[in-house]
């Protein structure tokens, strides 16, 4: 944490030096002492040190100063920190000035010059005045700032997006954080160009890109090297286990994703059924973990980074970004995932990102504190993010259109979910309509048994309802079920056209797809488990048969 200033001006040279001399004996090891002769250049530093997120406990001015008294550069250095505490150090001429500035400025006390011996006369006062400072100090937050609306599609997008990437930020709400217009005058933001990102060195971004903030804290958006063994594409669970595997066993391993590390798992607010575990762990730190684990290896991880196509030719596969680059790899891993359905709801869509959200419980939860939220969905997801809800919401409904949970959700989540007061199951209840202006306001509930409608308050909705493939991008001929979801393996002979793409004398291996050299692995690939832990495990194995395929070629 960076220490506190203690600022001394005072055009005497002299004067100075002994000020500076002193106040370093007695505070050097709990503050910065900063000193300069020039009221003006004093000033003019003021914006600086703010926007660096420096913090004045003190101000000792001097009265009488060529350019300006040390009455009037306490008012104006009191704009920039307002909390700081303010001394004049005068001449006993000067004592009558420095009473009334008591009056104008809100002077805390003046200092007859001079203070000798300081024990005395300079180290009780400025004891008693830090003493004050400190009991009313809370430390500014030294680290990447968002502010922007609330209720904002754009807003929910970059806090998403930090959030996966395990960026830590404060987010400044611009209608109810007293923080926000003061941010935005000293950096002269205007209200039109949220949302906008302040960096810890002071640089601004207005509506940023995904890429551009990820570009400015350090991600890679391009690859390296011109040749790798292996290329995974999805940096869920199972391309993070993937990776480490990859990169343990010595093949030149890159990760590629398009958002950030840990996919639908990396939202999670808590597993609990992770081996190894028995507390639980947030999905924020098995990515955490993992990412580190796979960087130790020499993983190399690009990101945000959208791959748009991919091609084989011959032993080289050749993967084309959103941005005109290209990678080329000799195997390929596709885990990419799934997204959660959408409600074909036209009242709601206009609500995504203001109310609506689909599995952003971690990221939004304490924007609704004190007000009540709905979930739609009766899987785990659903299960741990009304559970993380309950926390700050004053009232958490679970909306589900069967008789009850325990078709679809693990039995200790049903356990738990039924001992928190604050949680409601909706049987037989589904959301037909959204309503607000701006923002979601209130949902119209209806019984699917009588078909009786309600109207009820709402602060937001989570919706987590069935999941689809994210393979909509793939081009080339990979055998897909009618679903989406990637075949492998041997379920690939019970597709008509499997022997048509299919032109090798072996079988595929278990993880990989119709086309040689190119492997599924996770929830995108069909038949799979859809847990944590098998994803995992499909990942690791995937490695095992890319050494195989590699041997061959």
């Amino acid at each position: 944490m960076k220490l506190p200033i203690i600022f001394s001006i005072d055009d005497d040279p002299q004067v100075l030096q002994a000020i500076q001399h002193d106040l370093r004996q007695q505070y050097r090891k709990k503050y910065r002492i900063l000193a300069t002769t020039s009221a003006r250049e004093a000033l003019e530093s003021l914006t600086e040190l703010k926007k660096k997120g420096e913090e004045v406990a003190i101000f000792l001015s001097d009265q009488r100063m060529p350019d300006m008294t040390g009455v009037e550069f306490l008012i104006q250095a009191r704009k920039v920190f307002p909390n700081a505490k303010r001394a004049l150090l005068t001449a006993y001429s000067d004592i009558d000035a420095a009473v009334r500035a008591i009056n104008d400025v809100q002077l805390d006390y003046y200092i007859a010059k001079p203070w000798d011996p300081p024990e005395e006369k300079l180290y009780p006062v400025l004891d008693d005045l830090l003493s004050d400072w400190l009991s009313d100090y809370r430390p500014t937050f030294q680290g990447l700032k968002l502010v922007g609306y609330q209720f904002s599609p754009r807003s929910h997008e970059l806090k998403d997006f930090l959030a996966g990437n395990l960026f830590p930020y404060q987010w400044i709400d611009v209608e109810n954080d007293p923080k926000a217009q003061p941010l935005l005058d000293l950096y002269s933001i205007d209200h039109k160009d949220l949302p906008a990102v302040v960096l810890e060195d002071g640089t601004v971004l207005v509506q940023p890109t995904l890429s551009d903030l990820g570009g400015k804290l350090g991600l890679k958006p391009k690859a390296s090297e011109g040749l790798y063994d292996l290329a995974i594409i999805g940096a869920g669970p199972a391309g993070l286990a993937a990776a480490v595997y990859g990169g343990s066993e010595g093949l030149r391993t890159i990760l590629i994703d398009k958002r950030a590390p840990g996919g639908q798992a990396g939202t999670s607010s808590r597993i609990e059924n992770y081996l190894g575990f028995p507390n639980g762990l947030s999905g924020a730190d098995l990515t955490r973990r993992a990412i580190t684990q796979a960087q130790r290896f020499g993983v190399e991880f690009l990101a945000p980074q959208e791959v748009i196509s991919i091609q084989s030719q011959g032993l080289y596969k050749h993967i084309k970004m959103a941005d005109g680059s290209e990678v080329v790899s000799r195997a390929i891993l596709l885990s990419t995932g799934v997204s959660y359905h959408k409600l074909e709801n036209e009242s709601l869509d206009k609500f995504t990102g203001a109310g609506v959200y689909y599995g952003a419980a971690t990221t939004e939860a304490y924007a609704f504190k004190g007000q009540p939220v709905y979930i739609v969905g009766g899987g785990n997801s659903a299960g741990q993010g009304a559970m993380y809800l309950s926390r700050t919401a004053s009232e958490v409904f679970i909306c589900i259109r069967r008789p009850s949970l325990t078709e679809t959700m693990s039995q200790y989540l049903i356990d738990q979910i039924e001992a928190t007061p604050n949680i409601t199951v909706l049987p037989c209840t589904e959301v037909v309509e959204g309503l607000g202006n701006e923002r979601l306001e209130c949902l119209v509930l209806q019984d699917l048994d009588s078909k009786e409608q309600r109207t009820v308050k709402a602060g937001g909705l989570f919706i987590f309802i069935g999941t689809k493939p994210l393979t909509d991008w793939i081009e080339m001929n990979i055998i897909k079920d009618p679903k989406g979801f990637i075949a492998t393996g041997r379920d690939l002979t019970r597709f008509a056209n499997f022997k048509e793409v299919w032109k090798h004398d072996r079988e595929p291996y278990l993880l990989e797809t119709c086309s040689a050299g190119i492997f599924a692995a996770g929830d995108v690939r069909a038949g799979a488990m859809n847990r944590v832990a098998s994803a995992v495990g499909e990942g690791a194995m995937a490695v095992s048969f890319v050494h195989k395929y590699l041997a061959e070629n």
